[in-house]
């Protein structure tokens, strides 16, 4: 079988199973989404954030992209802020990050990535601006880790500072923003920080 037909057979498999247990889970579904939640996370296949977190359809509104990032001149990123933040008024936004994260490892040196270096150039400036800390830290690994932590720190921020929330927090106290990172090696969510409105 090819191998993406392996994909389509599953497809069918899970909507059987989604059926066997309530008739009218797909009518419900189209009638509309209500999420509590919005998942800032990265590309990597290893990090499936409705698998994380026991949620199903319908309860994460997602974006993903190298190295989890919510730059401020990323205007998709912002624009899915912005959607889960004013239209579906979600409670939650949670940044989350991973261990042994590629888009990471790259701000930690000077590769050439071709059209990645522009995206890859939010996390080399973090990597340059907490040199001294990561310094410190006795092994490329050990930095590699830090470095993905202080990466979701930046994120937080990035989101909370954002006009959209900060409009959101004004007049509605919402959301509420996490960080958090997946460790690959054991599956389980680290929670960095959590911020709320002041």
């Amino acid at each position: 079988m090819d191998k993406y037909r392996r994909l389509l057979k599953a497809n069918q498999d899970w909507v059987k199973s989604k059926i066997a247990v309530r008739q009218d889970f797909f009518e419900d579904l189209a009638r509309g989404q209500n999420p509590e939640f919005l998942w800032i996370g990265c590309s990597d296949s290893r990090v499936p954030a409705e698998d994380l977190t026991g949620c199903q359809p319908g309860e994460l509104f997602v974006h993903r992209n190298i190295g989890n990032l919510v730059p401020e001149s990323d205007v998709n990123a912002l624009s899915v802020l912005q959607y889960a933040v004013d239209e579906l008024k979600v409670k939650h936004v949670i940044v989350c990050g991973h261990y042994g994260c590629g888009g990471v490892k790259h701000g930690m040196t000077h590769d050439d990535l071709g059209l990645l270096d522009a995206w890859i150039a939010n996390i080399r400036t973090q990597y340059v601006e907490h040199a001294a800390e990561l310094a410190q830290l006795p092994t490329k690994t050990a930095q590699w880790d830090r470095l993905v932590e202080l990466n979701v720190l930046r994120q937080v921020r990035n989101v909370a500072g954002s006009a959209i929330v900060h409009k959101s927090w004004t007049e509605e106290r919402r959301p509420l923003i996490h960080g958090w990172v997946c460790d690959l090696k054991t599956g389980y969510l680290k929670e960095l920080e959590t911020r709320q409105p002041e």
